[in-house]
């Protein structure tokens, strides 16, 4: 790739000529924590249970792909998580999950030029079902948390697609969704700020669509057609055009 254009401040563009149209689209993917979202939600249950600083440093080093199985590391944060309760994850939800300036403009736009809109997430469906239906998004995957007497175990609960949704999970997600929908990866857009959203990103990149970063780490900013580093989500509107 190219390097990153300033296509105006804050906001980087390469690979291609801006601006896009937003027609041309018909499936827009999005990472949910620190991009839909403004915290890590696993982060903040952590501190829960006094272990905040030791989750947040795992999940900093596998978003930034210092930590490149984030399976693993998942499971080492989750694994700290035991006995938080069902009341400890409420109060992150209430108190300090906020959606991310631009949001649900963004996604106003994207239906109304008739993109479907998907949410997949790394993250966890006590959260994300919530954004889900908050910013009436089309669809959404993520982890479930198992919950036992109102705590939680520290493990995950199997689904019907696997147990850990992580960037191999987030990349045959969008293709699946995509497919079963009779659309092409050239027509997605892909938009994410971690390591583990490079998969999808790439797929869409790959195949002429559109991969965008959101504050994200450089890693990410690098590989991405988009960098939106400063401003809202919604900023991805002055180079796809509505």
């Amino acid at each position: 790739m190219t390097t990153p254009n300033e296509f105006a401040p804050g906001l980087a563009i390469q690979g291609f000529t801006a601006p896009l149209s937003l027609s041309q689209f018909k499936l827009i993917a999005f990472d949910m924590d620190s991009t839909l979202i403004s915290i890590e939600c696993i982060d903040e249950i952590a501190d829960a249970v006094g272990r905040k600083a030791v989750v947040a440093a795992i999940t900093e080093a596998a978003m930034r792909g210092e930590i490149t199985d984030f399976k693993e590391s998942l499971r080492r944060r989750l694994a700290l998580l035991k006995g938080v309760t069902l009341a400890d994850m409420e109060r992150v939800y209430t108190d300090r999950l906020k959606i991310n300036p631009g949001a649900a403009e963004l996604i106003v736009a994207c239906q109304k030029a008739g993109l479907k809109v998907l949410l997949v997430s790394g993250g966890f469906t006590f959260f994300a079902d919530r954004v889900k239906a908050r910013l009436n998004i089309d669809f959404a995957r993520s982890n479930q948390l198992e919950i036992v007497n109102g705590e939680l175990t520290g493990g995950l609960v199997m689904q019907s697609w696997g147990d850990i949704c992580d960037g191999a999970e987030k990349r045959r997600t969008l293709l699946e969704v995509a497919s079963l929908l009779g659309i092409e990866p050239h027509e997605c857009i892909a938009m994410g700020d971690g390591a583990n959203d490079l998969p999808m990103m790439g797929v869409c990149s790959d195949a002429g669509g559109l991969s965008v970063a959101y504050h994200a780490k450089p890693k990410v900013r690098e590989q991405a057609m988009v960098a939106i580093n400063a401003g809202g989500l919604d900023r991805l509107l002055e180079v796809v055009k509505p």
